[in-house]
């Protein structure tokens, strides 16, 4: 019998062993059941969702089959949509529903959430009553809201009562979560007013009252707060969790730090794909909607080489007559690109982490834009001497160092201020910035470089 995957210290730390997947397919191309489940089941969750994603869809599905009677719910949290869509449509919506009512409450409203209106509505109604009513509640919130990751399963607390009374509570009762590591102290309005960690609870004297021990301090997220403002609370105050509070100041939940991962690295990725115009992980989509999704930017980069090529087009007689210049365009322009896009990447980094706002911009700005003049008077005398010996023109190389001097510039400038602009409009700067950088330093860095060998080399 093939050993299920390992971690190997000395090489890689996580992930399957492609001999393992390897086995399971064989055994699922051979319909031997019994030693694909043998292969799987000490698998961790991840480790599924991860092997269903490197099946073809025929395997797959027979993969879905033979986990069926002991499907893990979490394994659907954990896959690609595209993946988890086929593997929804291969359980079928009733042990869909069966799955979705083992999960937590987060993770059952995110999966909910990820459905089509019309599938959603199926599985809602094939839900329990009460599990119904956390989900709808869930989805009532805003998208990307704290509402939507919170987790209804937590440990509410009277702030009279003993350290005793409370262990023995926690004891005795069917309804706390797995696992948690904060209990939240409430006043009679089921309003929070202090938390006490698990460590510090268990080294309390029964006798103690949970007000004598309590966290008064503890921050409150608001049940409207943004996603990326609840990563930014939990990161600039080294949080474990946090409770979440509706608009009357009630406890309806908790944000724990494992959600708070999931959302810095799904907002890492989306800043990431973005940046390039693509909307999307899309490595498991179909090539039709891996096109769809792909274009808009491309027609959009297209208009804007078309306005640095039209820049191009008024220095034609320039061109024609010294062809140098035609050979040495590319290097001003790839040296713009690059350098704004060292400075666009700091700048959107900054944004989504609340280093740089309307108060240092000024500061940040006049920052890059410095750099960029240091690197472009560094690349200038190395590309200069490079151009006058490589054509025997000393003006040559003139020219192209002073429009390297003058692209970096821009593109200091432009890679910070970019940025900063799309934000002041509500316009997400990873979307568009990267395609505007490229515009301006390759429409401007021709502007200078042409225009400066149209004064000094005719």
């Amino acid at each position: 019998m093939h050993e299920p995957a390992r971690l190997e210290i000395e090489d890689d730390l996580y992930g399957l062993d492609p001999d393992f997947v390897h086995a399971v397919e064989d055994a699922l191309e051979k319909g031997d059941a019994e030693a694909a489940a043998a292969l799987t089941d000490p698998l961790h969750h991840s480790d599924t969702a991860d092997l269903l994603e490197r099946l073809s869809p025929e395997d797959r599905v027979r993969l879905v089959e033979v986990l069926r009677t002991g499907f893990e719910p979490e394994i659907l949290t954990e896959l690609d949509k595209g993946v988890r869509d086929e593997v929804i449509e291969a359980l079928g919506f009733a042990d869909l529903a069966t799955a979705i009512s083992e999960l937590d409450s987060d993770d059952a409203v995110w999966l909910v959430s990820q459905l089509d209106e019309d599938e959603r509505n199926r599985v809602l109604d094939a839900l329990g009553s009460e599990h119904r009513a956390i989900v709808v509640q869930g989805l009532s919130y805003p998208e990307y809201s704290a509402g939507r990751m919170m987790q209804r399963e937590l440990v509410a607390v009277p702030a009279y009562w003993t350290v005793g009374e409370t262990i023995d509570y926690l004891r005795a009762s069917t309804t706390i979560p797995e696992d948690f590591y904060d209990l939240y102290v409430v006043d009679p309005r089921h309003r929070p007013i202090g938390k006490i960690g698990l460590a510090k609870l268990v080294r309390a004297k029964r006798p103690v009252r949970l007000r004598e021990i309590m966290d008064a301090e503890s921050i409150i997220v608001p049940v409207a707060a943004d996603q990326e403002e609840v990563a930014f609370l939990f990161r600039q105050h080294d949080l474990v969790s946090a409770p979440v509070a509706d608009g009357v100041g009630r406890l309806v939940g908790v944000i724990t730090v494992d959600d708070v991962v999931d959302v810095i690295d799904e907002e890492a990725a989306d800043d990431m794909l973005r940046l390039a115009g693509v909307p999307d992980t899309d490595l498991y989509r179909a090539v039709k909607d891996t096109v769809r999704a792909r274009i808009p930017w491309l027609l959009v980069n297209m208009g804007t080489a078309i306005v640095a090529s039209s820049v191009i087009g008024l220095f034609e007689a320039t061109l024609e007559k010294i062809v140098a210049l035609a050979v040495l365009m590319p290097i001003v322009a790839g040296l713009g690109g690059n350098a704004g896009t060292q400075t666009l990447a700091v700048a959107v980094r900054g944004l989504a982490t609340k280093e740089l706002d309307s108060d240092n911009a000024l500061r940040i700005i006049g920052k890059e834009i410095l750099v960029g003049a240091i690197n472009g008077l560094a690349l200038a005398c190395i590309i200069g001497p490079i151009a006058w010996a490589w054509f025997g023109m000393p003006m040559v190389g003139v020219v192209i160092a002073a429009a390297v001097v003058f692209n970096l510039l821009v593109a200091g400038l432009m890679g910070a201020l970019i940025p900063l602009t799309l934000e002041k409009f509500d316009v997400d700067p990873a979307v568009a910035s990267s395609i505007f950088l490229t515009m301006c330093t390759d429409s401007l860095g021709f502007f200078a470089f042409l225009g400066l060998a149209t004064l000094f080399l005719l």
